[in-house]
C-alpha cells in the first residue's frame, strides 16, 4: 500500500504534468486545429493552384495533428481521473481486479489506474479531417455500387482527365514504367473516344456499308504492330476466301 507520501508526491506529479500539457495545447493553439480549415494554419488562400502532392503533405499532417491532439487529451483525461483517485483513497489499486499496482508501474506511467494485466485496449480516434468528407473511396462522392459495366463518363474516368495534366507520381512509381512523364497517370495507354485501336481510323456510312480507312499516326502505328507480328488482324489471321467468314453474309 503507498505510503501518505508517496500519494502526495505522485499528486503533485500528477499536477505538473496536466499543467505542462494544457500549457502545450495552449501554446499550439490545440495544434491549430481551432483553425477552421488547414488553410488558415499554412497561410494558403485556396487549394486551386496547389500541386496535388501539396496537399497531400497538408493532408498528412492535419491528420497527424488530430492525432496528437487527441493523444495530448487523453492524457489529461487519465491524469483528472487519476487525481480523483488519489483522492477518493483509491489510487494504488487496479479498477478491473482490484489488485495492488505495482509501484515501479506507477512511477513509469502515474496516470493508470489499472495494472498491465487489465489495461484497456487502445482508444482509436474517430475524429477525421473535414477534407476527407469530399475523398470517400475510391474517386469521391460517386455512384460506385454498380457492378455493371459503365460506359459512361464515370469518377474513374474523371479523374483520369484531372491526372492526365500531372500528379506527383514518376515512371518509378509504376510496375510497368512509363516511357513520358506526361504519361505518368492511372491507364494513360488507354484510348479516349473509342475502344478498339482500328475505330480510330475506320469508318462507313450510315448503312454500315462503303468501309473505309483514313490513314493518321494511329493507322500507321497499327499497321506496324500487324507487320511486326506477321499477322493480318489483333485477333489473329482472316480465313481464305473460300473458307467460312467470321460473319454471316446478308440472306
Amino acid at each position: 500500500m503507498l505510503t501518505q507520501g508517496q500519494l502526495s508526491a505522485f499528486k503533485a506529479e500528477l499536477l505538473k504534468n496536466k499543467q505542462d500539457l494544457e500549457s502545450h495545447l495552449d501554446g499550439n493553439d490545440h495544434f491549430d486545429l481551432r483553425s477552421g480549415h488547414a488553410h488558415e494554419s499554412t497561410g494558403e488562400l485556396s487549394s486551386y493552384d496547389n500541386h496535388p502532392g501539396d496537399e497531400g503533405t497538408e493532408l498528412y499532417e492535419r491528420e497527424k495533428d488530430i492525432a496528437l491532439n487527441d493523444h495530448v487529451e487523453y492524457q489529461i483525461q487519465s491524469i483528472d481521473k487519476a487525481i480523483q483517485a488519489i483522492e477518493k483513497g483509491t489510487y494504488g489499486k487496479c479498477e478491473a481486479c482490484g489488485r495492488e499496482i505495482p509501484y515501479e508501474r506507477l512511477q513509469a506511467v502515474p496516470e493508470t489506474t489499472f495494472c498491465i494485466e487489465h489495461t484497456p485496449d487502445r482508444t482509436v480516434s474517430h475524429n477525421r479531417p473535414i477534407e476527407e468528407g469530399v475523398l470517400m473511396p475510391p474517386f469521391g462522392k460517386f455512384d460506385l455500387d454498380n457492378k455493371d459495366e459503365n460506359v459512361a463518363f464515370d469518377a474513374e474516368d474523371s479523374w483520369q482527365e484531372v491526372s492526365s495534366w500531372g500528379t506527383s507520381e514518376t515512371p518509378s512509381d509504376f510496375v510497368t514504367p512509363q516511357n513520358h512523364y506526361n504519361d505518368t497517370y492511372i491507364e494513360s495507354e488507354e484510348n479516349v473516344g473509342y475502344v478498339e485501336d482500328f475505330e480510330n481510323f475506320i469508318g462507313n456510312d450510315i448503312t454500315g456499308k462503303e468501309i473505309t480507312v483514313y490513314p493518321n499516326k494511329q493507322h500507321e502505328k497499327y499497321e506496324n504492330e500487324l507487320d511486326e507480328e506477321g499477322i493480318m488482324t489483333s485477333f489473329g489471321d482472316l480465313p481464305a476466301y473460300e473458307h467460312d467468314p467470321y460473319v454471316e453474309g446478308d440472306k
